[in-house]
């Protein structure tokens, strides 16, 4: 059985200063996985406590999650913040919805 679900994902600390975007097939372990890196400095999401979801899609195969996670990060600062505000115009945690 294959895994059609994949997720390319913003996260961002609590003060909303620094995003990190990446992908997974498993939104709720990987937001999890963040969290318990919390201050860890040898990982970019540890260091900056990016451990907050405030964005994510979903897409069918990893060739296209990847595709889509290369773009975003090619973005700007504030095409990015656009894109996340359409879906989530005031930042708000994501968490709570991955998590159940």
């Amino acid at each position: 059985m294959f895994n059609s679900n994949y997720f390319v994902y913003i996260t961002s600390n609590t003060t909303r200063s620094t995003y990190y975007i990446g992908i997974t097939n498993d939104l709720a372990r990987r937001m999890d996985e963040h969290y318990q890196n919390s201050g860890d400095k040898k990982t970019f999401t540890g260091r900056y406590y990016c451990y907050t979801l405030i964005y994510y899609e979903r897409y069918v195969t990893p060739e296209d999650a990847i595709a889509r996670e290369k773009q975003l990060k090619n973005w700007s600062r504030s095409k990015k913040e656009e894109l996340i505000r359409k879906q989530n115009p005031l930042l708000k945690s994501l968490n709570d919805i991955v998590m159940c």
